[in-house]
């Protein structure tokens, strides 16, 4: 990898960082292995999240065991591509979706990149190879569920998007042309290596700190791509916002009822509640606990965010193959 991911999302939003949190933010996901926790702030105020992903239960707990966990059959492959946030994520939601029963991860997450650096049409330069290029890895890994976790890179970011960024209609243009066409892509190639179309999960993204409306955006086409071609859209990114305020950013929420029950993911426990940390203070993008580094890694602490979202992930998968299977 490239260190090109640790710059702002955007160039633009350079002296934004600087104003708001210091010189010692960046917007990198890829954590040291020192567990050492974000700095004491005060909690803003917020009201609890609201499920995501359909569902108002979380998943199995990969710790716990008990009845209903049998799944119908074997566990079928899931597959993981994304950008920093997938690879924040994805030991979490590989743990999350094997105690289902029903589906086993693979994961494979590039740092920095977009939609398009997945494609196979794209004869420029991108920061995907072509091993793990989206067709190839439906050929290789053979999936059932495809999920798909992009937060909206631009320019600067992966030279596929070449020259597009946001504030510019071209940026959503390219999206929407994008998640079409990676869309054909993944079933092509699963009718060429005679497999079942993979149903395609589209994870929504969570409130960005400094352009809301970009995310609110970027999750409608992805929400109207599913739509288009029947597949799933994993609202995901709610779960991480305050209820009446999706698209609010914010660096604590009231922990909610998993994490009351499971007082280590409530990282400021209290009576009635308490609140849980989803951000550091000096990254106002990333769901990692632990410092950020410039080497792409899984995270290595327990981070309520990045659990959110794999719980609400993970809700979508088990349902549809739940009704798959029946």
């Amino acid at each position: 990898m490239t260190q090109r991911w640790v710059a702002p999302l955007l160039g633009v939003m350079a002296l934004a960082l600087v104003g708001a949190f210091g010189w010692g933010v960046v917007f990198a996901s890829d954590p040291t292995d020192a567990p050492s926790g974000p700095e004491n702030a005060r909690p803003p105020a917020a009201t609890a999240p609201a499920p995501g992903g359909g569902t108002s239960e979380p998943p199995p707990d990969p710790a716990s065991s008990g009845p209903g966990r049998e799944p119908d059959g074997p566990a079928v492959p899931a597959l993981y591509l994304g950008d920093s946030l997938a690879m924040e994520s994805q030991d979490v939601l590989a743990q999350r979706l094997a105690a289902t029963g029903r589906a086993k991860l693979h994961a494979a997450p590039h740092s920095g990149t977009t939609l398009c650096d997945l494609l196979t049409s794209w004869r420029g330069k991108s920061l995907v190879p072509a091993r793990d290029k989206a067709a190839a890895l439906v050929r290789t890994v053979r999936p059932r569920v495809v999920i798909l976790q992009f937060w909206g890179n631009a320019w600067g970011y992966t030279p596929c998007m070449a020259g597009a960024t946001y504030g510019r209609e071209g940026y959503y243009a390219r999206y929407a042309a994008d998640a079409r066409a990676l869309t054909g892509e993944i079933a092509a190639a699963a009718r060429d290596a005679g497999l079942a179309r993979p149903k395609i999960v589209w994870a929504s993204q969570a409130p960005d700190a400094f352009h809301p409306d970009r995310v609110r955006r970027v999750n409608a086409l992805y929400a109207a791509q599913a739509a288009a071609a029947g597949d799933l859209y994993a609202d995901a990114g709610r779960t991480l916002g305050p209820a009446g305020d999706r698209y609010r950013w914010t660096r604590q929420l009231p922990c909610d009822t998993y994490e009351r029950a499971h007082p280590g993911y409530c990282t400021h426990p209290a009576p009635g509640g308490g609140t849980t940390d989803l951000h550091r203070t000096d990254d106002a993008l990333h769901f990692c606990l632990a410092p950020t580094t410039t080497t792409p890694r899984p995270c290595p602490v327990r981070s309520p965010g990045i659990d959110r979202f794999a719980r609400a992930v993970t809700a979508t998968v088990d349902g549809w193959l739940r009704g798959a299977a029946g």
